[in-house]
């Protein structure tokens, strides 16, 4: 009996990645206007944030339906698998409710669900240790044990150019995105209790920088035994390399070798070109 990880793509990790770890990753729904695509698959990055960049329509995004997760969880129980399922936030998205409407109608003692209370490159990084538990032969309820303390300890920040996709996008308040408008100030998020939370304010990519590195400090350094990750949105990283270089001595590895990847669709929505996140397990 072998152990199936499935997550969707809130995650950002895309179908390339997700074939290297032996992983399904379910795609939300993307929609521009009348036209839909599936994160992922029918639409990459790329096309994605062309799109964002040179349409004046507000995509929006759909969860991963009950249906669409009944399929994948009969597929592992047929094939003799157990299931750890790993979603985004129920406080960001429908996909965790969705994974429990299918898993009651199975009705199968082998699918186990995490509500992982975040999203991006944090979720992402809860996923990657689930893949690193299962390869050492840890069953499923092992592995879902494990996720959920860690879902406790993970920590993300991100630095966006502008609020003003996740209050289109009605993932924060008008009031709240109003803090990112004066002055070329940079919004600096984190995601609390399950919801995105603005915790700062930075002028400029030095004081962003500033901030990133307090942070880091403030939960006692990254546990580079476990995984971590950085990432960034839009079509160029240049702003993303930046960051790296002025924060370089948080970091035990040489830049070039850190892992790096970019918000996909579901979360660019959101986040909008420019933004950068860094997810990782504390020291303390």
């Amino acid at each position: 009996m072998g152990v199936r990880i499935i997550t969707d793509s809130a995650s950002d990790i895309t179908q390339e990645q997700a074939a290297k770890w032996n992983i399904s990753v379910l795609p939300l729904t993307i929609r521009f206007g009348d036209e839909e695509f599936s994160d992922g698959v029918t639409i990459d990055n790329d096309m994605f944030y062309n799109r964002l960049i040179e349409t004046d329509t507000i995509p929006k995004t759909s969860q991963v339906t009950p249906f669409a997760y009944e399929q994948a969880f009969r597929e592992a129980i047929n094939a003799g698998d157990e299931v750890v399922c790993i979603s985004i936030s129920s406080k960001l998205s429908g996909c965790w409710q969705s994974a429990c409407i299918a898993a009651d109608e199975i009705k199968c003692n082998r699918i186990h669900i995490v509500d992982t209370m975040t999203v991006c490159v944090a979720e992402m990084i809860l996923v990657e240790r689930a893949v690193q538990l299962r390869d050492k032969c840890f069953d499923a309820e092992m592995i879902t044990g494990e996720i959920e303390k860690l879902k406790n300890k993970v920590q993300v920040i991100a630095l966006f150019d502008t609020l003003e996709y996740l209050k289109l996008g009605g993932r924060i308040s008008a009031a709240a995105a109003i803090a990112g408008s004066i002055l070329s100030i940079k919004p600096v998020l984190s995601v609390r209790d399950g919801e995105v939370s603005v915790i700062g304010k930075a002028r400029g990519s030095k004081n962003g920088n500033n901030m990133l590195m307090q942070f880091v400090g403030k939960h006692g350094g990254i546990d580079f035994t476990m995984p971590y990750c950085i990432s960034w949105a839009g079509l160029s990283d240049v702003m993303v390399r930046k960051y790296i270089a002025d924060s370089r001595a948080l970091y035990k590895v040489a830049p070039e070798d850190l892992p790096v990847r970019r918000v996909g669709p579901t979360i660019g929505v959101y986040a909008g070109p420019g933004a950068f996140a860094l997810a990782f397990f504390p020291l303390q």
